[in-house]
């Protein structure tokens, strides 16, 4: 990430707003929103093989476990920005359910694959389609469900401005595509 390039062009935008990047609320901003954007966006280094290589450390589990097994994990927060504004999808909640295919993932990386990649310029679908395919790499599970629900800023703070829209989206691998009782657990 090339943090002077965004400082110059972050002091471009507030000088095209109408702003004075000089004054002393703004001296700082080009910076901070370098840092800022090193942070949120970190995913974008990241292919989804490279996150699950980074976060697939698994467990294996007992044969007599694996058909009867379901890993469900629900409201596990996120936010990224949409690709379409870089405005903020914020009160996201990711469930994310896969069948062991032998070894199951520590709780934990399953929020940090989450969390990964959510920080790219995303869409809401396409968030839950690469944490589908991160989590079935990671586990070697062709069996995943993902349920992702948000609000976008894009619809709350600007255009229609309802604040009350929520968007809910589903991706299923597998299994999860025709198994209404494998469903229903991602709700």
């Amino acid at each position: 990430m090339d943090k002077e390039k965004i400082e110059y062009h972050i002091r471009g935008l507030l000088e095209a707003i109408g702003e004075n990047p000089d004054r002393p609320g703004l001296r700082e901003t080009p910076q901070r929103v370098a840092g800022m954007f090193e942070e949120v966006f970190e995913g974008i280094q990241y292919s989804n093989h490279e996150i699950a290589q980074m976060f697939g450390k698994t467990f294996d589990t007992e044969n007599e476990l694996q058909s009867e097994s379901v890993v469900v994990m629900k409201d596990i927060s996120v936010f990224s920005y949409c690709e379409h504004h870089i405005a903020l999808m914020y009160d996201m909640y990711v469930n994310v359910a896969y069948i062991p295919n032998g070894k199951v993932l520590g709780l934990s990386k399953i929020a940090r694959i989450c969390d990964m990649a959510a920080k790219r310029l995303q869409l809401q679908e396409r968030l839950g389609a690469d944490i589908a395919e991160i989590i079935s790499e990671a586990t070697g599970s062709k069996d995943v469900g993902v349920k992702i629900s948000g609000s976008h800023s894009c619809m709350t703070a600007r255009g229609i401005k309802n604040v009350s829209a929520k968007t809910v989206t589903k991706t299923l691998l597998g299994e999860f595509k025709t198994n209404d009782r494998l469903i229903a657990m991602l709700d």
